[in-house]
């Protein structure tokens, strides 16, 4: 699959948005090495999930608390 370099990405997005929508893959590249990939946007097909990330994120204890050093910036120290 060849490589097409930024500045003619950037001169042809057009054209190279046609192609995706045909079925293509362009590889994108910075001195001749592969740094993006431009495929096609596909929707997911299934409804969404709640709490699909039930159990993965944490709040910290004290992160409603201003660090001493935002609250004296903000003017609000109470010392």
């Amino acid at each position: 699959m060849p490589i097409t370099n930024i500045s003619e990405a950037k001169a042809q997005l057009s054209a190279l948005i046609e192609r995706v929508l045909d079925g293509e893959e362009i590889i994108i590249g910075k001195a001749g090495k592969p740094v993006a990939r431009l495929i096609k946007f596909e929707r997911p097909t299934g409804p969404r999930q709640p709490g699909a990330l039930r159990g993965k994120i944490v709040i910290a204890e004290d992160f409603d608390e201003l660090p001493a050093d935002l609250e004296a910036a903000f003017g609000i120290s109470e010392t």
